[in-house]
Order: C-alpha cells, then sequence, then structure tokens
C-alpha cells in the first residue's frame, strides 16, 4: 500500500459540519486546509472551486458531497472531510442533501502517485461499506484513518483500500457465454467521476454477470484497453464530460455514450442498455473487429436530435481553433503594438532579423502571428469532420480547410467543407468492402477518395460562391457606420449574453475572430469594431453578477457571493462562463440582466468606433484597444445596466414573496405563491 497518512489527518476532519449553504461548507472545509497550510489563498482557491462546481455540480447522489478542483494554491494533494446532520445540497441527482462532503484538493501540478491515491478515493465512496463507516464513525481520528486505509470497514466484495489499484481480471477474448463489456471514462478535472463512474460500472456488470473492463482517462494515467480485450467485446459504453481518445478503437461496436455521472447514478441501466443493444444486433456484435484506425462508431453520429449533433460538430471545431486564435492574435496585436501598422508590410524576418532592433521584433512577432491565423480554417474545418467522423475525416477536413482558404471562402468554407468531409467518410467507413481491401481503407482508399471529393467540392461547386458572400460581408462590415454598426454591436451583445459561453455565445466569437482575420491593416476597419464589441458584451455579464453581489449582498446566498469574488477576475479576462453560476440558479431574471447589459456595450463599443485587433484577453489588452478610454465607458456601462436590471427583477422577486407571506391566513398560501 501506498503511503496516504499524508493526504488527510485528524485536522481536516470535522464531523459537526453545520453551514447554512453549500458556499458556507465550502469555506468552512476550505479553512481547515489554509490552517494545515495546505492551501495558501482560501479565496483564490474557493474561486478554483466554484468555477469546477460552475461546470456540473459535484452532489453524486446517496448523500456524498466531492467538491474537488486543481489549483495554483493547493501546497499538496489534501483531503478534508466534513459530516452534516441537516446536509448540503449539492444539486445531487436524486435530490438527496450530502451528509459526507469530501473536499479534494489536487496542486496544480500533482505527481501520478498521489493521483492515484485520489482516484483510489474516489473508487471506495462507490462502497456502501465505506461510506457506512465514515457515518457511523466516533472521532475525527476513525475518519483519517478509515481514508488512509488504517482501519478497514467491512468491505463489499471488489472494494479495495486507499493507495490499492483493483486488479480487475482481464476478458478471455477466447471464452464463450456472458456478456463481455468495455468502457471509457472520463471527466474535465479527471480527478473524482472519472474513478467513480468506473467503478459504478464494474460494480453494476458484477451484478448483472457480465465481465468489464474499463479504461480510466483520468489525471492518474491511462491504462489502454488491448486491441484484443476491445475485439472479445460484445458492446462499449463510454461515460464522459470530455472527448474520448483515440475512439475510433470501438467502430462497429455497439455504444451507449452518456456522460460521465450517469455511470456513477445510473450505471445499472447503462449496462442493461448495453446488453439490449447486443439483443438487437444480434450474435455479429462481438465477431466485428474494432475497424483500423482512423474510423467512427456510427453510433457517435447517429445519437440524438440531429440539431444538438451539428452544434457539437461545430462546437468542437471552435474548440479545436480557439486556441490558434488566440496565439496569433495576440501576437498580431503585441507587433503592431511595438511597430505600428506599417509592421505589416515588413519584409521577412529570415533574412533581415536585427537582435538590437524593436522593428525585427516586431516583424517577428507579426509574421509568427500571420503564421499561426493561416491554420484557423483548416482547424475549424478538421475538427469538424473529425467530430463527425474521428480520425479517418482528419486528412479530407483539414485539406478542405486550406482550399477554402486558398478560394478566398474562409471560415464559412471551413465550415462548409469540414461537415463535407465528416459525412463523406463516415459513409465510406460503413460500406461493406471485401476483406482484401478492408485493411487499406483508413491509410489509403478513404484519405485518397475524400481528398479528391472534398477538393472537388471547394475548387469548382462551392467555393467561389461562399468567396463571393465572404467577400460582400468583408466589405460590409469594413463599412459600418452610424445606425447599422450600432444594431450590429447590439445583436451580437445579446448572443454574447443568452448562453454565456454557449452555441450563440461562440456563433458571435467565432463571426468576430474570423473577421479579425481579414481586417488588413487599416487601424478603422469594420470587422476590428466587431472584436472590440464582441469582448466587450462578454466581459459585462460576469462583471454584472459581481457588482449586485456587492451592491445588494442580501439578494444572493453566501455561494453566490462567494462566486461574485471570482467572476470580478473572470469578466475582466474576457471569461463569459463566470456568470454561469448565478444564470443556473436564477435563469429567468439573471440571463435577461445579462442579454439587457451585454447589449448595451456591444452597441456603444460600435458607436463610439473603439477597434481591437486581440481575439482575447479582456482588460489586460486594453493598451491594444483603439479608443481605449471610450472602450472602457462602454465596459462600465454595460455592466451598470446588467446590475441595475438584475437587482430589479431579484428586488420584485423578493417583494413579491413577502407580499405573499403577509396576505397568508391561518398559516396557509396560495399554491403557486
Amino acid at each position: 500500500m501506498n503511503d496516504t497518512s499524508g493526504l488527510i489527518t485528524p485536522a481536516l476532519v470535522d464531523l459537526h459540519l453545520a453551514p447554512a449553504d453549500k458556499g458556507e461548507a465550502l469555506r468552512s472545509l476550505a479553512q481547515r486546509l489554509v490552517a494545515e497550510d495546505r492551501v495558501t489563498d482560501l479565496d483564490g482557491f474557493l474561486a478554483d472551486v466554484a468555477a469546477r462546481e460552475a461546470q456540473a455540480p459535484t452532489g453524486m447522489g446517496d448523500g456524498i458531497g466531492i467538491p474537488h478542483c486543481r489549483s495554483a494554491h493547493v501546497t499538496r494533494p489534501s483531503l478534508a472531510f466534513g459530516r452534516s446532520t441537516r446536509g448540503v445540497d449539492f444539486d445531487a441527482p436524486d435530490g438527496r442533501p450530502a451528509d459526507l462532503i469530501f473536499m479534494i484538493a489536487a496542486p496544480a501540478g500533482a505527481d501520478d502517485a498521489h493521483l492515484q491515491i485520489l482516484a483510489a478515493l474516489a473508487r471506495r465512496l462507490m462502497d456502501p461499506a465505506f461510506t457506512g463507516a465514515l457515518r457511523d464513525a466516533a472521532s475525527p481520528g476513525a475518519v483519517a484513518a478509515l481514508v488512509n486505509g488504517e482501519e478497514a470497514p467491512a468491505a463489499a466484495p471488489g472494494t479495495v483500500a486507499v493507495g490499492e489499484t483493483a486488479a480487475v481480471p482481464e476478458p478471455d477474448p477466447a471464452a464463450d457465454g456472458g456478456l463481455r463489456l468495455v468502457a471509457v471514462t472520463s471527466c474535465p478535472t479527471g480527478i473524482a467521476h472519472t474513478y467513480m463512474a468506473a467503478k459504478a460500472l464494474e460494480l453494476a456488470a458484477a451484478r448483472a454477470g457480465a465481465r468489464i473492463q474499463v479504461e480510466t482517462q483520468g489525471s492518474a494515467g491511462t491504462t489502454v484497453l488491448a486491441p484484443e480485450v476491445i475485439a472479445a467485446a460484445d458492446a462499449v459504453i463510454l461515460a464522459h464530460d470530455v472527448e474520448v481518445r483515440d475512439r475510433a478503437r470501438f467502430a462497429g461496436k455497439p455504444t451507449v455514450d452518456v456522460g460521465v455521472k450517469a455511470a456513477v447514478n445510473r450505471a445499472d441501466d447503462l449496462v442493461a442498455q448495453a446488453a439490449a443493444l447486443v439483443a438487437e444486433a444480434g450474435s455479429g456484435a462481438r465477431a466485428a473487429a474494432p475497424a483500423a484506425a482512423g474510423s467512427s462508431p456510427a453510433s457517435a453520429s447517429s445519437a440524438g436530435h440531429w440539431a444538438e449533433r451539428l452544434r457539437k460538430y461545430l462546437m468542437t471545431g471552435v474548440s479545436y481553433m480557439i486556441p490558434f486564435v488566440a496565439a496569433g492574435g495576440l501576437l498580431i496585436a503585441l507587433a503592431f503594438a511595438i511597430g505600428g501598422y506599417r509592421i505589416a508590410s515588413a519584409p521577412s524576418v529570415l533574412g533581415h532579423f536585427d537582435w538590437t532592433s524593436s522593428h525585427s521584433w516586431a516583424a517577428m512577432l507579426f509574421q509568427t502571428g500571420r503564421t499561426s491565423f493561416g491554420f484557423l480554417v483548416p482547424i475549424l474545418s478538421g475538427y469538424i469532420a473529425w467530430a463527425v467522423a474521428d480520425r479517418a475525416a482528419l486528412a479530407a477536413g483539414i485539406a478542405g480547410g486550406a482550399v477554402s482558404v486558398a478560394v478566398g471562402a474562409g471560415f464559412l468554407g471551413g465550415i462548409v467543407s469540414g461537415l463535407a468531409a465528416g459525412f463523406l467518410v463516415l459513409w465510406m467507413i460503413r460500406l461493406n468492402v471485401p476483406r482484401a481491401v478492408r485493411g487499406i481503407m483508413p491509410v489509403v482508399v478513404i484519405p485518397l477518395l475524400s481528398v479528391a471529393a472534398v477538393g472537388f467540392l471547394m475548387f469548382v461547386l462551392v467555393g467561389s460562391p461562399i468567396a463571393s458572400a465572404m467577400r460582400g460581408l468583408t466589405d460590409w462590415l469594413n463599412g459600418l457606420s452610424g445606425s447599422n454598426a450600432i444594431l450590429l454591436g447590439l445583436l451580437l451583445g445579446a448572443m454574447m449574453a443568452f448562453d454565456m459561453g454557449g452555441p450563440l455565445n461562440k456563433v458571435a466569437y467565432t463571426f468576430a475572430a474570423g473577421a479579425l482575420t481579414t481586417a488588413g491593416t487599416t487601424p478603422d476597419a469594420g470587422s476590428l469594431k466587431v472584436m472590440a464589441a464582441v469582448m466587450a458584451a462578454g466581459m459585462t455579464p460576469p462583471l454584472g453578477m459581481a457588482l449586485a453581489t456587492v451592491v445588494r449582498r442580501g439578494l444572493f446566498s453566501p455561494e453566490e457571493r462567494e462566486n461574485g469574488k471570482a467572476a470580478w477576475v473572470l469578466g475582466a479576462s474576457f471569461i463569459t462562463e463566470g456568470a454561469i453560476p448565478f444564470a443556473a440558479a436564477d435563469p429567468l431574471r439573471v440571463i435577461p440582466a445579462n442579454i439587457v447589459g451585454s447589449m448595451t456595450a456591444g452597441g456603444l463599443v460600435m458607436a463610439f468606433g473603439s477597434t481591437l485587433r486581440a481575439p482575447h484577453g479582456g482588460i489586460w489588452v486594453l493598451p491594444l484597444i483603439g479608443s481605449p478610454f471610450l472602450y472602457l465607458v462602454a465596459v462600465v456601462a454595460g455592466t451598470v445596466v446588467t446590475t441595475a436590471v438584475v437587482v430589479l427583477l431579484k428586488g420584485m422577486r423578493k417583494g413579491t414573496a413577502a407580499a405573499d407571506a403577509d396576505s397568508a391566513v391561518d398559516g396557509k398560501v396560495l399554491v403557486g405563491a
């Protein structure tokens, strides 16, 4: 057993946790970590915890809450434990408040050994004997001993102590009879849900008389499923909140594809669904070996409503494109800040670089950033195709994106080429080809035919019309002025605020970033105004919520007030998602307030004519903004409007609640009050 005694000590255990709400519970446990020198900055750490909570609830059901995060403020991997008699609401799927609360604190660079220990703990939380012993423990020392594996409760079959790894039997590919499953689990932080889902699936498979092997793609490392194990499996369960790595391995297998928490909370249902898929597919499922690398499971593209699938394809492409946008855009912005707008016409630095010249450095930054920008459309197109048909579609998608750039079709052409490449390759994968050809399909036939077909599509059929539309759009943007520009700013502001990082937000941002690549060297180009309006509108929602928690504290819960502290930094950094916790708690009042405030900011930026070459950065790229004072006026105005509207709406709700209470007769009020 690994030495785990340093992860939790009696001083990190509170057996009488009695908070008013989740925010107070998190602060109480975090204060114990600070007192033991496990955390250096209480508020900074709580902001990281709140950011993780905003991604997805950490209530696991059955009275368990596992708030957790990676944080630069954590000095060593640590656990703080609280037991609450009244329970704390962690938004568990079964609605049950958590009486057992584990706060898992991992450093930003935690080593594999400690992460494996945390993973083992997450698995143990699925064991009723372990959680029952925690509920019965009489002292903090007993809890620490249980968690550290120094005391063992009457364990359920298959339970392991913290620091040990469950030995999952390897399925025998040659054996017959019985349902054989493989699974992959993954979550955003890779600390807790990944391993809890794996354990839940293992226990559910055992109850169903099936055999399963789970690949956990988490922070403690990945033990990749062997090809022969996949080949012998009847079905696949993918329980993930992030993209499954090398998904093509499971092509041709009946697949259950769900979020990671579904495996934690209803693993038995998932195993039953897998069994049903196998029954529908018949005996051929087991014999179907996974397609060669590059194939894509049909179930991945057939599950869900077409509009939802389309949104996922587009969002995947955008997510892989954004790092190129950020790097290239900021480099270009820095180049202009150092060398002025004329730096765009500087000769290549290959033969003209002077180490002592700021002009040479500016030219190098500009040319590097421009090269990075050159990848935007190919990466967008390639990863849209990858989202549709996995790795086999990458070549056609990237090539189609490059052709889109060559013919001037821009990011709209990249979207078309990415979707065309993905669905073409998906169709080719599903073809029933002779066995002799099957081996060369993913490495020769599919790339050759798909790249040629997408090239023909973009060069001959649709590239020129899309390019004409893009030129018209660019000319319109560059000529925007007066009321038309303000209307565009209002529209983009509403899109940025409506879903705070969701599809509409990403469409507006992608539109602005794509327009940014066409800005040329004109200091007041309309596309630069669009980027400025989008960033101002994206900063406003979290800043408005942060200000509201200060001016009217009584309208917000302690947890929301804690989130408000983090929202200041998130908003200033152009991270609109900082407003999500507020919208999730009260969408009918927060979302309209965000929309009105962001429309104010976007419209004012366009009216003022502020410009921005950087695609990200928030307040930190203020020196790169045209008319920076007026830009700040727009952001402040949008923030104040957001605050005023949300305070007004929440105040009306509070006043209505008070009136309802006053009108109660004999302790009764009307249903629906």
